[in-house]
């Protein structure tokens, strides 16, 4: 692992004791929190923000049948991401988004939360291409929202060209040109649990990705050995390979964080207790 202070991976591993799944804004991070926490406060209170999460939901799950891309989507990807980013930031791997801009280090956890909050409003318009449908969404957000956090003109326009950059990513060919991008590009392939496809299951939708998702039951986040980030997969049945293999892996690629994460599934008994059948790793 790279250089990092005892006191630093002490207070890392001590805000990633949940299994890297929850961001708690109280605990202590390795990285500047205060900014991030004031946004994270802000946006969960936003009136704007909280109807885009519940309109985004209805063309990809009432009128496409795909899985959740609503609400608790957004609470999952904003948790998985800040983990990840504590992770990454523990042990030093370079982070290259706001520090190209001459933003402060405080400003990439702010940029990655951002990011991961509205990478999918554009899902109001349609499901098709929403990443291009959400950058003039989240652009106008963000022109209102960020002078509030105390951002003059250039330091708005900074930190929105950032954000947007990580939405673009997130689902597009477009290859991430930040890490703080890669970061937002991984964690919306790390919520593939089953609670994902709780909607379309129930009204009868059976695609490759709602079975796939029922197949996952906890997904995990820890400090690795070899690498930087362990994500831990448990499986109950072998079509959760697909989560892993065609999606996570595929968001992984080409995210500029392949030589940081290290993905290992188990495929478990279907009672849970954890007796291995069968490992897959990436």
């Amino acid at each position: 692992m790279s250089d990092t202070s005892e006191e630093a991976t002490d207070r890392a591993t001590a805000s990633r004791g949940n299994g890297g799944r929850e961001y708690d804004p109280t605990a202590d991070h390795s990285f500047p929190d205060e900014r991030v926490n004031e946004v994270l406060a802000t946006v969960r209170d936003d009136d704007e923000i909280t109807a885009y999460l519940e309109a985004q939901n209805v063309n990809p799950v009432a009128r496409k049948g795909y899985n959740d891309h609503g609400t608790k989507h957004i609470h999952i990807v904003r948790n998985r991401a800040l983990c990840l980013y504590d992770l990454l930031k523990a042990d030093g791997v370079a982070r290259n988004g706001a520090s190209d801009q001459g933003l402060d280090e405080a400003d990439e956890p702010v940029i990655v939360a951002l990011a991961a909050t509205l990478h999918d409003i554009g899902h109001v318009v349609h499901r098709d291409d929403h990443p291009y449908y959400s950058i003039p969404l989240a652009a106008d957000i963000l022109d209102r929202l960020l002078p509030g956090f105390g951002y003059d003109t250039a330091d708005v326009v900074r930190v929105k060209g950032e954000v947007l950059h990580a939405i673009l990513c997130h689902h597009t060919e477009e290859d991430p040109l930040t890490t703080e991008a890669g970061i937002v590009r991984v964690a919306d392939a790390l919520d593939m649990e089953r609670g994902r496809s709780r909607i379309p299951y129930e009204k009868g939708g059976r695609g490759i990705n709602t079975i796939s998702s029922q197949a996952i039951r906890r997904v995990s986040l820890h400090e690795g050995d070899e690498r930087p980030v362990l994500v831990e997969i448990e499986m109950t049945d072998a079509a959760g390979v697909y989560q892993v293999d065609e999606l996570l892996k595929s968001k992984l690629a080409g995210s500029g964080l392949e030589q940081h994460v290290r993905i290992v599934a188990v495929y478990t008994d279907s009672e849970g207790e954890g007796r291995l059948l069968e490992r897959y790793e990436l």
